[in-house]
């Protein structure tokens, strides 16, 4: 029997007619899909502007072209996740500072956020990871104090709530970032998106997308009809008409989706709460998770024994996996100086966490396959 992933995408005949239709359309690429994606996920998110991308990580770049990011400034976030967070950063020549998370949600720990501000500090980066929303209003607070800018790094988290507020209202930030990757909550294949309330910001991300070319408030006399000019130093981090349209049917299953995987949590809350083994993913009072994620946490006895209880988890078929290795501890972060013990419970979390399956098409009895053999790997141990 094959492996049951620990996530996957979930495409039905509505996502693939959609795309058939694009195909055979005149333009599947720079044509009305786009614009009607970005209509859609503003709504949904109740933002007033959306820009899509090829990626995920092109719409953290983006964003942080977008307030200004350079050279010389720091921008602070967490080592919890993958690279392409604090990456997108080093694009632009900017130096990232790592804060330590909570040891159970593996957030940002926002009391530690401050003493790690310096006159260089420009953004503050806080990932919702797993989909668990960060406490946003006390980031808010710290950011607005200290004249910085809030980007939510929710890739994890579409369909996610803050105190009854969708992730991607940037009611808290000035711009949300999500990533439409296939293990992600919906998927355009490879893609990702920028949602703000700032106009310019809006504006300086499609520029960016396309080069950073631009038809309209030229700055020398055009020649004619056909004039156009590059304004910045772009890239092509255009989404296409393909990836758009099955973006648009996904989107209309979100709620679904979500709603999926917050049953499988809590099917797993169930028949794990108070094991002897591990502990399990917790939801804050003021959070709605939209469960990207579901992660244990191996308890003291048995964090050492992780390789081999991942080993074992494999056999049962239980494709578990592991988010993340700590940022820095990376050999090219290291190269720049970055040192192992600088965020001791980013450390500990990672020595503990497993992540095990979690999609919205996962069958019942594939669940109970997993749950099975999960109380039989530590029952042998």
């Amino acid at each position: 029997m094959s492996l049951i992933p620990y996530s996957r995408q979930s495409i039905d005949d509505t996502d693939i007619y959609s795309v058939i239709e694009v195909l055979k359309a005149d333009l599947i690429t720079q044509g009305n899909k786009i614009s009607q994606f970005e209509l859609l996920i503003t709504r949904y998110c109740d933002c007033k502007y959306a820009v899509v991308f090829n990626s995920g990580t092109s719409a953290l770049h983006a964003s942080y072209f977008a307030c200004g990011l350079s050279q010389k400034d720091e921008f602070i976030t967490s080592p919890i996740t993958f690279v392409a967070t604090s990456n997108a950063g080093l694009y632009l020549g900017a130096k990232p500072v790592f804060v330590d998370v909570e040891h159970d949600t593996a957030n940002i720990d926002t009391s530690k956020i401050e003493e790690k501000i310096t006159s260089k500090t420009k953004l503050i980066v806080p990932i919702h990871y797993a989909g668990h929303p960060v406490d946003l209003e006390k980031v808010h607070e710290i950011a607005k104090k200290n004249d910085l800018f809030v980007i939510e790094d929710a890739c994890h988290a579409l369909g996610a709530q803050y105190k009854g507020n969708k992730i991607g209202s940037c009611k808290y930030s000035d711009m949300t970032v999500f990533s439409f990757h296939p293990v992600k909550h919906i998927t355009t294949g490879e893609g990702g998106a920028v949602l703000t309330n700032n106009k310019d910001y809006y504006e300086k991300m499609l520029m960016f997308r396309t080069h950073g070319i631009t038809k309209k408030d030229f700055i020398n006399e055009p020649d004619g009809e056909w004039y156009y000019e590059m304004q910045f130093l772009g890239y092509n981090y255009r989404m296409t008409d393909i990836q758009a349209s099955l973006g648009i049917s996904q989107l209309k299953k979100l709620d679904r989706f979500v709603k999926r995987r917050r049953e499988i949590a809590r099917f797993y809350d169930m028949e794990f709460t108070d094991n002897p083994y591990f502990d399990i993913p917790p939801e804050r009072q003021y959070a709605s998770s939209s469960y990207h994620l579901y992660t244990i946490r191996l308890k003291d006895e048995f964090k050492h024994k992780k390789k081999e209880i991942f080993s074992k988890l494999k056999e049962k078929r239980v494709g578990v996996q592991v988010h993340y290795i700590p940022v820095y501890w990376h050999p090219s972060y290291q190269g720049m100086g970055y040192e192992r013990g600088i965020c001791p419970m980013a450390e500990d979390f990672y020595q503990r966490q497993l992540s095990i399956p979690i999609y919205p098409s996962i069958k019942d009895e594939d669940l109970k396959c997993v749950t099975q053999g999960i109380k039989d790997v530590f029952n042998e141990l």
